[in-house]
């Protein structure tokens, strides 16, 4: 990286950095080549060759990336990073018997205000080094996920989680609907922090409790965010509590709409499928944890075909075991192409937007981040391309998706801001990390079955 005092005259600006290649994502856009972009307080604010830039701009702030290409940053739309410092407490299991003899009871140990900072921020710098800038939680304590946040420097959407089930957070649903709102208003006029209500899942909340979700989203415009149809025995519990499938339920007390966010997807109906599009919802698929668990394989290709937008999130990192969306990028497009047995399902490009731009629509955020546009915030990821592992290069999209690995990726910026670069962070010391794991891992450990 070079950082330095711009020669040409021209208008000052915060930053510009000259890519060989940049990476849009915006509908009917080429790839750009030997481009500079140029940002001025936390938004682009505009897109040239780097020998026009040069004649137009000028800043103390200029970053050359020879061999990079530069793509909008990644969005992990369905996770549960307080849950990072779970990872490989229990691997192997299918996920009822994970919840009920690992992780709930891990949980009931160990969570608190002091665990889910500190297990965010670890979270947050694995995510800033592999080119992640903003995701999609859903956890308990959310105002401690907003501290870890705010020192990573990141973008996040916040689940204001609800159960009926008490534990070290709130003691029923109206308890936890009643924090959630208070720590929603607490981060209301933060612009890097956004929420949905997240009713956990079909299998832990009330019809009353989800009539009450429906009534508070309207009222203040919130999405609603909430496992769905993740594997069959959920289906099967549906089935022998209500007589219906999950999503027909959910249909009936009023959730499906465009603000609906669904996590996994994996065993959907096509008349589902059809139903989710009708009403503009949103998936979330995780290809490494639905694999992990022994899920399923989500129909993505049929999805896709039927205009639901997709997006990709890895899930927590206790069933994943990675927060790395490169990863879950390459294998959704894998996996795509062997259950549909259709080489050209899912292209590279697709699977790109579906970590960027069907990410922000899934969240609202798609006139803010998910692309690389005038007008838009600077959230980006400088991934290096010329590395003799990944070496020759003809299609640098295809290579992002198929080669490249988070390794690959050298800065992070949100909003304008360089919150990573080459191993070292902005606002968070390994150190600090370095006794954040040691503080956890015996506590965790001695709560392991």
């Amino acid at each position: 990286m070079t950082m330095n005092e711009s020669a040409q005259s021209g208008k000052n600006v915060d930053l510009i950095i000259e890519a060989q290649w940049v990476a849009t994502v915006v509908a009917g856009s080429p790839l750009l080549e030997h481009y500079s972009v140029i940002v001025q307080a936390g938004t682009i604010v505009d897109l040239l060759p780097i020998a026009q830039a040069r004649g137009r701009y000028a800043t103390s702030n200029l970053v050359s990336l020879d061999d990079h290409i530069l793509m909008p940053g990644l969005i992990n739309l369905h996770t549960h990073v307080a849950m990072n410092l779970m990872r490989g407490i229990a691997d192997d299991l299918p996920l009822m018997q994970w919840l009920n003899e690992h992780i709930w009871p891990a949980e009931r140990a160990v969570v608190s205000y002091d665990y889910v900072q500190d297990a965010s921020l670890h979270a947050c710098a694995e995510m800033l080094s592999g080119g992640t800038t903003c995701f999609n939680d859903m956890y308990f304590f959310p105002q401690a996920t907003v501290a870890a946040v705010s020192q990573a420097g990141m973008r996040a959407n916040l689940g204001l989680f609800v159960s009926e089930f008490a534990n070290n957070y709130a003691s029923d649903a109206d308890d936890y609907l009643q924090k959630g709102f208070e720590a929603h208003d607490s981060w209301r006029g933060n612009p890097m922090i956004k929420s949905f209500i997240a009713p956990h899942a079909p299998y832990t909340v009330s019809d009353k409790t989800f009539e009450k979700v429906v009534v508070y989203a309207e009222q203040l415009g919130l999405g609603i965010h909430t496992h769905l149809h993740e594997t069959r025995d959920e289906i099967n519990q549906s089935e022998a509590e209500f007589g219906i499938r999950p999503i027909q339920r959910m249909a009936g007390l009023g959730l499906l709409g465009p603000g609906f966010l669904a996590a996994h997807g994996v065993h959907l109906l096509p008349n589902e499928i059809e139903l989710l599009a009708e009403h503009g919802c949103h998936i979330a698929h995780c290809p490494s944890s639905n694999l992990k668990l022994g899920s399923g394989i989500a129909p993505v290709s049929s999805l896709l075909k039927n205009s639901v937008n997709v997006g990709i999130g890895t899930d927590g990192a206790a069933s994943n075991n990675r927060l790395d969306m490169f990863a879950e990028m390459r294998l959704a497009a894998l996996l795509a192409k062997g259950a549909s047995e259709d080489p050209t399902s899912l292209p590279a490009y697709q699977a790109l937007e579906m970590v960027t731009i069907n990410a922000a629509k899934a969240l609202g955020l798609d006139d803010k981040i998910g692309s690389i546009e005038v007008g838009k915030k600077a959230d980006f990821a400088a991934v290096r391309l010329g590395d003799l592992t990944s070496l020759p290069c003809y299609d640098p999209i295809s290579h992002l998706v198929y080669t490249c690995g988070r390794e690959h990726v050298t800065h992070t910026w949100v909003a304008g801001e360089l919150r990573y670069s080459n191993g070292l962070y902005a606002n968070i010391e390994p150190m600090e990390l370095k006794e954040i794991i040691q503080k956890w891992q015996p506590k965790l450990k001695s709560h392991k079955q």
